[in-house]
């Protein structure tokens, strides 16, 4: 493994190739910030794991908002850069993205850490939550608590969705086609239901063809117009838009051959420990076959995987009923982490069920049958990113390879909208025994909802805060109910 060492703009290597790009040259700009520890990075992949909530978009958000605008670990470019080839991969791209940006500041233990960090908070929240809802069954404080949350989490969803739409699309008059791009993706997903993979195809295909005849609504700002701006001084990031790729970023067949093989070698161990002592039909060996599987299948997030786990915990093995699930999708969608750690609940349940460590160790044996199930459902991705990410970064400023990939990045506004949308429609109505025509508009959180969205776009409030506020807010309306 790399050993981690601190990121800083004198350790980089020289580019392989700037010649032919003047505009390629590192930048003579003042003020870069200052080099990042591993363990400052630490410390911030850790606070991130702990505040990671909105889903997918609520999390590119803040980590958008940390490290591209206030922090300036990272550019504006190079942060989308890497964004897009995370959509591309299946498995939580947030999670994934995270671990693009470690592995790329600190080195393999920089991507192991930030990723592992990304999960462990939700996993370890999860198993409690789970504990709770196995042992005590529904807790009406704790459901008045998570009443108040989920219009925090649309609000969060709607600033990223503001945020990245402002800084991808820029005006309509400038890039038309990437306007369209975002509005059909926001089609295809909110009206037509389409498969994500179909529209990340189609944009990627929209983008090459764009490079060819459009080349100028794909290019990228001239100098650093994706880079944080102040008083119309350009803000150099630690990892700026033409930093030459780190000597460990570089891509090498050697390096790719041992990524893959510690990769089966973390899959294949386990797994053959959980054959030898509960063999192929046991419940855990079941689970880690099952998970590998499903974390192959999570094109386009959780939603769309979500039919497959309910078809195979629910119907095939009987880990857990369907009106579990249903809970344990209401628990994933409100705590931090990304929102397929639902499976650490299906696994806690499952392994509850099945009594995995015999009836005198339920707890013991739910807990670790959450945690088999959340080592297979993430390995894949961690292995997708140390492989992959070299191959990437030689991608970087060469337009027949970014132009797909910004045309995916504004479709990804577009399936953004589409996810604040959803989160709207859900926390504004409530079905009633008359059915479609009997829902009721739920106006305390749409005003929830509001009131947070303008503390975070009109008073830039950080989301804990924000959450926290929603959450007594959610409380206090319980107790006055």
């Amino acid at each position: 493994m790399d050993t981690a060492k601190p990121l800083t703009s004198s350790n980089l290597p020289a580019p392989l190739d700037t010649s032919a790009d003047p505009a390629a040259q590192p930048s003579a700009c003042s003020g870069m910030p200052p080099a990042v520890s591993f363990g400052v990075a630490f410390k911030f992949w850790l606070r991130l794991g702990l505040i990671s909530f909105g889903g997918p978009a609520g999390q590119i958000g803040i980590m958008h908002r940390e490290l591209v605008e206030e922090k300036r670990w990272i550019s504006e470019a190079r942060f989308l850069h890497a964004l897009n080839y995370c959509m591309l991969l299946p498995g939580p791209e947030a999670q994934q993205l995270a671990t693009y940006i470690g592995w790329l500041m600190h080195r393999t233990w920089g991507g192991v850490v930030a990723g592992a960090l990304f999960v462990l908070p939700s996993l370890f929240i999860l198993i409690g939550l789970s504990w709770v809802y196995v042992a005590f069954g529904n807790v009406p404080w704790v459901a008045a608590l998570l009443y108040g949350i989920k219009p925090a989490v649309a609000a969060i969803v709607l600033q990223a969705v503001h945020r990245m739409g402002s800084k991808t699309l820029k005006k309509p008059s400038e890039a038309p086609v990437l306007w369209a791009i975002a509005a059909l993706s926001f089609i295809a997903i909110a009206v037509f239901k389409l498969p994500f993979p179909w529209v990340v195809l189609a944009a990627a295909l929209a983008g090459w063809l764009g490079q060819r005849w459009l080349p100028a609504q794909f290019a990228a700002g001239g100098g650093h117009g994706a880079a944080t701006v102040v008083g119309g001084t350009h803000q150099p990031a630690l990892i700026d838009d033409h930093t030459p790729t780190p000597r460990h970023a570089r891509f090498k067949k050697t390096r790719l051959a041992k990524v893959l093989a510690a990769g089966l070698a973390l899959w294949l161990l386990p797994m053959g420990v959980l054959m030898a002592w509960q063999g192929w039909a046991g419940a855990l060996t079941q689970m880690g076959w099952f998970f590998t599987k499903a974390a192959l299948l999570t094109f386009g997030g959780a939603y769309a995987v979500l039919p497959y786990v309910v078809q195979g915990a629910v119907d095939q093995f009987g880990w857990l009923t369907g009106a579990q699930m249903m809970d344990g999708l209401a628990l994933g969608e409100t705590t931090p982490g990304p929102l397929i750690m639902v499976v650490a609940f299906v696994g806690f349940l499952g392994g509850w069920a099945k009594q995995v460590l015999g009836p005198e160790a339920l707890f013991l044996g739910a807990a670790l049958a959450a945690s088999v199930v959340t080592w297979f459902t993430f390995l894949p991705s961690f292995i997708f990113i140390l492989a992959g990410g070299p191959l990437v970064e030689s991608t970087h400023g060469k337009l027949q390879f970014t132009a797909p990939l910004k045309a995916i990045t504004a479709a990804v506004v577009g399936v953004m909208a589409s996810l604040a949308v959803f989160f709207i429609v859900h926390i504004a109505y409530e079905s009633s025994a008359r059915g479609y025509f009997g829902l009721k508009m739920d106006v305390a959180a749409l005003g929830l909802m509001a009131m947070a969205l303008w503390a975070l776009l009109r008073y830039k409030l950080g989301v804990m805060p924000v959450m926290a506020a929603c959450a007594l807010a959610g409380l206090g309306l319980y107790w006055m109910a």
